[in-house]
């Protein structure tokens, strides 16, 4: 269809320019701006992307005003309470949730996929002992291509399902890799008995001197968790893969990438960041004068784990992602973790207070997740490593359809030049 949108420009009249607006399955339609520039030498300026679709997409929806979250148009909800992460990951991948017979053959490829080349494990000695694991986790992730460039033709459909596989399968590894070295002990090799959460927990956690035995509750809320965490539409790090896979870079390469993006605080780092505030805050009683310097604009403190770009109501991950916390503070920590009661009560403000409630800042993802994590005895430092993990089928799957579409080209976005104009250059002895 096509509709017609009045532009107004300084120094031009008025005039009529003919736009075709794409309709989504669902979700607001989109103006389609591809020929502006070409026609009519004109630029849309949009910092942050806050109205612009970057692509066409059948993976994943979100509607932020109404709370709702789907994965190829089935709700997170149900797939939270009935699905198995690796069914997911299939799901993300392919399309469709397998039958018995695809998710077992599935399994068993990135059972046994797990496996690093012995080589790529001396990269882990190269890293200082105390080295951030996503720092260890960006540099890994892209030297795999050095290792893996049996199937890097981009341009085949089988080489990319084989990387695809490879990239599920080994993040794992590398994540319990970087963090036995950030702890000092040796490497633990995958167990082909064990789940794709277990076995992470199993790596993370056993020594050659001692075996390991997940916790059937911790394996549980490990699944919970990344299926949550699977993927989240065009957000920073995703767009991030998809930008540096226009270039036809490697699939190794784009997830580092990926991998990098997410690190940041404002992004996969927040629920790290929620740990820190709420170890800041320290006792219930603190609660009131915290909330007072949230408010404070002049104060540079602030809540972390509270609104998000996207949702402008309930985060539907955060309300689930609330009773599997509790499931695991009574079965595997202290119920009565004053942490927890600090979230409980943060909670109860933003929901009732109209500081909060004008602004939108209802509880994210992240304001549960950490505590889930630290209740798991996983260290704060390997909080976005659990998410890269996680959202790395995401990464894998945009990346996937992104090289299949035919109107694939290389991301160039434009500017708006605020510099100096054009002026000659002066010789050096006659500057002032």
């Amino acid at each position: 269809m096509t509709a017609k949108y009045q532009l107004i420009q300084k120094d031009r009249e008025q005039e009529g320019i003919d736009l075709d607006v794409i309709q989504p399955v669902v979700g607001p339609p989109a103006v389609d701006v591809t020929r502006l520039y070409r026609d009519q030498g004109l630029l849309t300026y949009d910092p942050g992307f806050m109205s612009t679709a970057s692509c066409q997409s059948s993976i994943t929806y979100i509607d932020g005003e109404a709370g709702v979250l789907e994965y190829r148009g089935y709700p997170i909800e149900q797939l939270a309470k009935e699905a198995d992460y690796l069914e997911v990951v299939f799901l993300l991948l392919y399309g469709e949730l397998p039958n018995r017979t695809q998710l077992h053959e599935f399994d068993d490829i990135i059972t046994h996929h797990t496996m690093l080349n012995e080589r790529l494990k001396d990269f882990f000695g190269g890293f200082h002992y105390d080295a951030h694991p996503m720092a260890i986790m960006v540099g890994v992730v892209g030297s795999l291509s050095a290792f893996y460039h049996d199937s890097l033709d981009i341009n085949s459909p089988r080489h990319r399902e084989v990387s695809a596989h490879r990239l599920i399968a080994k993040i794992p590894t590398i994540a319990a890799a970087s963090y036995k070295h950030n702890v000092g002990e040796p490497i633990i090799y995958p167990d082909n008995e064990l789940s794709y959460c277990g076995n992470l927990l199993h790596m993370m956690f056993a020594t050659p001197c001692e075996s390991y035995h997940p916790n059937p509750i911790a394996v549980e809320a490990m699944n919970l968790l990344f299926i949550l965490h699977a993927d989240h539409e065009q957000n920073a790090s995703t767009s991030t893969v998809r930008l540096a896979g226009s270039s036809l870079a490697n699939p190794f390469a784009c997830i580092a990438a990926g991998i990098a993006s997410l690190w940041g605080p404002a992004h996969g780092g927040a629920n790290e960041a929620v740990l820190e505030m709420l170890t800041e805050i320290g006792d219930v009683s603190n609660i009131d004068k915290y909330i007072a310097k949230a408010k404070d604009k002049n104060d540079p403190f602030r809540l972390m784990g509270f609104g998000h770009r996207v949702y402008k109501n309930y985060d539907p991950r955060a309300s689930i992602l609330r009773e599997m916390c509790k499931k695991v503070l009574n079965e595997l920590a202290d119920s009565n973790n004053p942490l927890f009661e600090l979230a409980l009560k943060l909670e109860e403000i933003a929901l009732e207070d109209e500081y909060f409630v004008k602004r939108k800042l209802y509880p994210n993802v992240d304001f549960y997740s950490g505590i889930i994590y630290r209740a798991l005895n996983i260290p704060n430092n390997m909080f976005t490593v659990m998410f890269a993990i996680a959202r790395t089928v995401g990464w894998v799957s945009h990346w996937m359809e992104m090289m299949s579409d035919p109107l694939q080209r290389i991301g160039r976005p434009r500017q708006v030049y605020t510099g100096q104009p054009r002026r000659d250059f002066v010789p050096l002895n006659r500057r002032s």
